[in-house]
């Protein structure tokens, strides 16, 4: 294809450019746009809208909202617990004693055989009392001797609040998790390495503090950020047990007033908000460590 030039006499001047090429290369830049930001922008202005004008949707945020600081405490509390879980737990999937590489590996295998939801009521309902009343036992057995462990006599299971028994139960579930993760992360390198700090003087202990753990941990960052939004989001299981964050109020309200649609599109936005901030933060942290 060409044109023809404006002139006493006309030329014709050939082009590359085609109606057909120019249509095409118009699809590749409507194909390279984010159209999945867009959409979600496109949403989360929707929502604004309904939230700041929509009477329903004002009362069911404003709901939603009274139970983030709850979400928020068994996330956090709950995913430090799990780090420290799955970090010893990974440490004894790669010791080379018996015992411990054995408990380790039957840590692991149980919490991910098990769904997360029927380990909170195994906890809630089984462990706790059972806790609870081994404590009593206990009290009562040394009382005699020490005269001062009364205290332990008087623990009841029912003085134990359902919020801290799920989140310590949400944390043993992921530090399964987690183990694997740290595991994998300390066989990626290199044995040369454990064996040149030995070398060097250093003790087992040491060689994997100061040597290993740091180059590991900075290789499994990225899954440890996504287990950290993927908490979040499973934090939303504790409202099985009563526990009042965003989908318990959420819940509760819409079998109050029927206002379903209102009040599930705020809870969706809530977390959808949440877990974008944390994927922003989490991705800071990553860029900063690399930078490091």
């Amino acid at each position: 294809m060409g044109r023809f030039a404006s002139g006493p006499k006309a030329t014709y001047i050939p082009t590359d450019e085609t109606p057909q090429t120019a249509q095409g290369r118009a699809i590749d830049r409507l194909s390279t746009l984010p159209w999945w930001l867009i959409i979600l922008l496109l949403l989360g202005v929707f929502l604004v809208h309904q939230l700041s004008s929509n009477e329903p949707y004002v009362t069911a945020f404003n709901r939603v909202v009274n139970g983030i600081g709850t979400t928020l405490l068994v996330t956090g509390v709950g995913y430090t617990l799990a780090i420290c879980f799955g970090l010893v737990a990974g440490l004894g999937r790669v010791s080379k004693n018996i015992l411990i590489f054995n408990a380790a590996t039957l840590y692991v295998q149980v919490i991910r055989g098990v769904p997360i939801l029927v380990q909170m009521l195994y906890w809630s309902f089984v462990i706790v009392p059972l806790g609870a009343t081994a404590l009593n036992a206990l009290g009562a057995w040394l009382a005699p001797v020490l005269g001062d462990a009364s205290f332990l006599v008087k623990i009841q299971s029912r003085d134990i609040d359902f919020m801290w028994r799920v989140t310590f139960a949400l944390a043993f579930a992921y530090g399964g998790f987690e183990a694997e993760t740290f595991r994998a992360g300390i066989e990626s390198i290199g044995k040369g390495q454990m064996e040149a700090a030995r070398s060097l003087g250093m003790s087992y202990p040491q060689a994997m503090l100061y040597i290993i753990l740091p180059q590991a941990i900075r290789r499994v960052l990225p899954p440890l950020g996504n287990d950290l939004i993927s908490m979040l989001k499973d934090s939303s299981l504790v409202s099985a047990l009563g526990v009042r964050e965003m989908t318990q109020e959420a819940r509760l309200l819409a079998a109050a007033n029927f206002r379903y649609i209102e009040t599930y599109s705020s809870l969706a936005f809530m977390y959808l908000s949440l877990t974008l901030i944390l994927s922003l933060f989490v991705r800071g942290i990553e860029n900063r460590w690399k930078q490091g």
